[in-house]
């Protein structure tokens, strides 16, 4: 099994390009942002959502990933708090490899307002700080690329074999 985590701030285009490697491979794709969502658990307080609730995120994301049987799965969210990449690393079986996107701040502030559901700029802001504070795995800079060659590019550094 290998996980690949697609991390950035808001408005970097984590999702789009997760979601189209996720569909070339034939991969099990997952919105870390969604299962927050859903479950309750993306409630920003001080300097942004807890690392507690990261960390129940994964195991909601583990508990996914252990009913359905995929080879590969792709996984996006910010991933800003060590704690949580760490949860990840260390509980999710097989292999990882994590890619961080970058852009920036104006660049993912007007990609964020042409999406549907876009979120205030202070925010997008506050979590592009947040992101930024570290870098984790292959950087991949999204600035002036399309879609298809961001996940070119991303593909470029994965050991496998796409669909086709």
């Amino acid at each position: 099994m290998i996980f690949v985590i697609i991390r950035g701030p808001a408005g970097v285009g984590k999702s789009t390009i997760a979601k189209a490697i996720a569909k070339k491979l034939g991969a099990l794709y997952i919105s870390f942002d969604e299962i927050l969502s859903k479950h309750n658990l993306d409630i920003i307080e001080g300097d942004g959502i807890s690392a507690e609730n990261f960390v129940r995120g994964n195991e909601l994301a583990l508990d996914i990933i252990n009913q359905l049987n995929s080879k590969v799965i792709i996984l996006d969210g910010c991933f800003y708090r060590d704690k949580q990449l760490s949860h990840l690393i260390e509980n999710f079986p097989g292999k990882h490899i994590i890619f961080t996107l970058k852009a920036s701040l104006e660049e993912c502030v007007n990609r964020n307002k042409e999406r549907g559901s876009s979120m205030p700029e202070d925010a997008i802001g506050d979590v592009f700080k947040l992101v930024s504070r570290k870098d984790y795995g292959t950087i991949i800079n999204t600035s002036g690329k399309t879609i298809n060659q961001v996940t070119e590019e991303i593909l470029s550094h994965l050991p496998l074999k796409k669909a086709k």
